[in-house]
């Protein structure tokens, strides 16, 4: 079912979403592969909201909202208009067009679909034209541990607004989950032409796909070559909460940072050109670290990224 995947991407958030849609336009679409986090999966009013894959369909389909990068171009808002006028919950805002996903996704669920065959069959009612799977069917939640307590990531992220101090991070369920068998059976096929990691928040979205078991097990054992793209540019975050976390958790906020929490997971790393001068700060030697303009303003930057990570992997090909 996976053998003709060329490309396994793992993402998160806008800026993943980003540079999926920059990988879509440069390469065979069908022979891209999408594994979406879905640590912050949640509940919310009665419907299971998947907020990682919902930017990447959006943001792949030119139906995000041009500003804030998440959620739906031209939205409207009766029905949180009317959630509000009853007294109920308004912090996480759910559009009209964006209700309609909640709501056959969390109708679809009940009737026993996974998530994976609810994602697959949205994906393409929308016009995706590419493989984008959850990273597991179960269900996993990513934990912040701040100085506020334990708080679900849409608690710390949309009702707190990120502003508890973190103190580190919890991934509950993801010892007992089973990672995305499609993803797993990608990883083994020798014809694999590379695995990016795209610039997403680490902790927050990249982490909650690594420590599913076997992930990093696979990771390890694949031929294809492992890129990884920084969120962090002149020591601040593309987007998010990046930077603030890492000095809160004690890290400098840099692109070297980010390579080092990788490590030896991957193979190279691209960092800005305007952080080119942090190269001898990545401490793994056997990590090549090249820059380029990692900045995506625009569908073109995003194809031009695209095709920089591609070429990359190509030269980091084994022999």
């Amino acid at each position: 079912m996976t053998s003709n995947i060329e490309v396994i991407a793992l993402s998160g958030g806008v800026g993943g979403a980003k540079l999926v849609s920059g990988l879509a336009k440069t390469l065979d679409p069908t022979r891209l592969l999408v594994i979406a986090n879905t640590g912050d999966d949640f509940v919310h009013l009665g419907l299971h909201v998947s907020p990682d894959i919902d930017s990447i369909v959006y943001g792949t389909t030119g139906r995000n909202h041009p500003v804030n990068g998440w959620g739906r171009a031209d939205e409207t808002w009766n029905f949180m208009e009317m959630i509000a006028e009853c007294g109920g919950e308004t912090w996480f805002q759910l559009g009209d067009g964006d209700l309609a996903l909640h709501v056959l996704r969390s109708d679809w669920l009940r009737q026993g679909k996974s998530l994976s065959a609810v994602t697959c069959d949205l994906a393409a009612a929308l016009g995706v034209p590419f493989r984008l799977l959850p990273m597991t069917d179960d269900s996993v939640s990513t934990i912040v541990e701040s100085d506020a307590g334990r708080l679900p990531l849409q608690t710390y992220f949309v009702r707190e607004q990120c502003r508890p101090k973190a103190k580190g991070f919890t991934y509950q369920g993801a010892d007992q989950a089973v990672a995305q068998p499609q993803f797993l059976e990608a990883l083994e096929d020798p014809a694999l032409r590379a695995v990016v990691i795209c610039p997403s928040n680490p902790y927050l979205s990249i982490d909650p796909i690594l420590v599913l078991p076997d992930v990093r097990e696979a990771l390890a054992a694949t031929r294809a070559p492992i890129i990884a793209v920084s969120p962090i540019v002149g020591g601040q975050a593309l987007k998010g909460p990046t930077a603030k976390i890492m000095a809160e958790l004690g890290f400098e906020p840099s692109a070297a940072a980010i390579a080092n929490h990788y490590g030896d997971l991957i193979d190279g790393f691209l960092l800005d050109e305007a952080d080119s001068a942090e190269r001898d700060q990545v401490l793994d030697r056997e990590v090549e670290v090249r820059s380029a303009p990692i900045v995506m303003n625009s569908p073109k930057d995003q194809a031009v990224l695209a095709r920089e990570v591609m070429r990359f992997a190509d030269e980091r090909q084994p022999a």
